[in-house]
């Protein structure tokens, strides 16, 4: 990611001033990151949530739209990149900061950021560090470190920051741990690589794939996704925005809906529907779709979806613990809540704001979840069950155990060659399994899939 700063550009309202009086420039844009990013790191905050331009930190609300871009930016990098960040900053301490000077520890990981992965003048991101210690009472006394730490950085990231880079993993150890458990020392290395990379933007089409890849700047997938690398605007300026000829939607995330093969005229349940990517592909494919979400504002998410897309379902408010129709259903999809594991490359904040007990509770959850979606279903009818973890906790272990303690469900494999594109993620049960690391295109920048765990059962008869 690259990010310029406009030179000489005039301050912002919310920037303070220097010791002479004058505003700086920049100044309040540092302060939020680091405001942001103790939010994150300390009391695991998701970023999305701080950074979002309606309800989310006052502190990023105050900014204007490109300082609040710029913000984003360094956060983002600032995750992505924190351990390699972090053992850079250590080199440069004669001894560790202590555990209470994480105010110190934000300032400098936000301004180290900047000086060694974004298109900012390494000066600039000095001088605001060191004027926003000395206007902080917690740091104000390491002001003087924060200069020469960040200086001596500075001059020597060229020749370090290679080798540091090649030498780190990018994760915290619960969760590099948990990805060597699960996929070995090799492709957990790959995965945490991938993670360092932003990931392409890929759009779900209602029709004429070839056609959009050339309009939006694309290519069309093995699987019919188009895969753009970079946008050359925002989604809601793109072409065919508007009419609803498309959605934003990973290439991995498309798959639980094709598990259930042909849908045309069967009433399926999507639960935990929102925001409603696999709702308007089942609707697509001729489903009747009845569209299950707890969240109020979740679900007027997917309604704006779906009426921009010119598509309809029945929209439920429940809670799916709860939730009894007025009849079974002919099939039912559940992408049940997850730690969102899958997902690091686009939220980088994920492993420092989750844990391993969140990933067991949620795990539990789903396990709940969907022996209340068999419960749901007619007999005979299929269920796909979806999450978008990498933790065989939340996937290919908890299915083992269901299929086992629950008599009403029989296994209904995938097999290879029934659905086009996605043999290479198949495993030898049938199962569906995709990472970061898969998919190689040949860039970094174009490779690549969420991580996503899918089965495919029928209820007994």
């Amino acid at each position: 990611m690259v990010v310029s700063e406009a030179r000489g550009r005039p301050a912002h309202s919310g920037d303070r001033e220097d010791n002479a009086g004058e505003p700086v420039a920049g100044l309040a844009a540092r302060k939020a990151a680091a405001r942001l990013l103790a939010a994150v790191i300390d009391a695991r905050t998701p970023l999305d949530g701080l950074t979002d331009h309606e309800n989310g930190h006052p502190q990023y609300k105050a900014l204007d739209l490109r300082d609040r871009g710029l913000v984003r930016a360094i956060l983002v990098t600032a995750l992505r990149y924190r351990m390699t960040i972090a053992g850079l900053l250590a080199k440069r301490l004669e001894k560790p900061l202590p555990p209470n000077a994480t105010a110190l520890s934000h300032v400098l990981h936000v301004a180290a950021a900047q000086i060694l992965f974004l298109d900012i003048p390494d000066s600039a991101a000095v001088d605001l560090a060191v004027t926003h210690a000395k206007s902080d009472p917690r740091t104000q006394r390491f002001s003087g470190l924060v200069n020469g730490v960040l200086r001596t950085l500075a001059r020597a990231k060229e020749t370090e920051l290679p080798a540091a880079l090649a030498a780190t993993d990018e994760a915290p150890k619960w969760f590099s741990d948990r990805l060597k458990a699960a996929y070995g020392a090799d492709k957990t290395k790959q995965i945490l690589a991938a993670h360092r990379v932003e990931a392409p933007v890929d759009f779900t089409v209602k029709a004429d794939p070839d056609l959009w890849a050339e309009k939006l700047g694309g290519i069309v997938l093995p699987t019919g996704t188009i895969r753009v690398e970079k946008l050359s605007a925002s989604v809601t300026e793109l072409p065919g925005f508007d009419e609803g000829a498309w959605w934003v939607q990973d290439a991995a995330a498309s798959f639980p809906a094709r598990l259930f093969g042909d849908v045309k005229g069967l009433r399926i349940a999507d639960l935990c529907a929102a925001p409603g990517g696999k709702t308007a592909q089942l609707i697509l494919a001729g489903a009747k779709v009845t569209a299950v979400d707890t969240s109020k504002n979740r679900l007027a998410r997917l309604t704006h979806n779906l009426e921009r897309l010119g598509l309809s379902a029945d929209i439920v408010q429940a809670d799916l613990l709860k939730y009894q129709p007025a009849e079974l259903f002919d099939a039912v999809l559940l992408d049940a809540p997850c730690s969102s594991t899958g997902t690091v490359r686009r939220h980088p904040d994920v492993p420092w704001t989750k844990t391993m007990a969140d990933v067991e509770k949620l795990a539990d959850l789903q396990a709940r979840l969907l022996a209340r979606a068999v419960a749901l279903v007619k007999p005979g009818g299929r269920i796909v069950f979806s999450n978008c973890s990498l933790d065989p906790i939340e996937g290919e272990d908890l299915y083992r155990v269901f299929l086992a303690e629950n008599k009403t469900i029989v296994d209904d494999p995938l097999q290879p060659g029934e659905i086009d594109g996605i043999d290479a993620f198949l495993t030898r049960q049938g199962t569906l399994r995709t990472t970061p690391a898969d998919f190689d295109l040949g860039s970094p920048g174009i490779s690549g899939l969420d991580g996503f765990f899918a089965a495919r059962m029928r209820r007994a008869a």
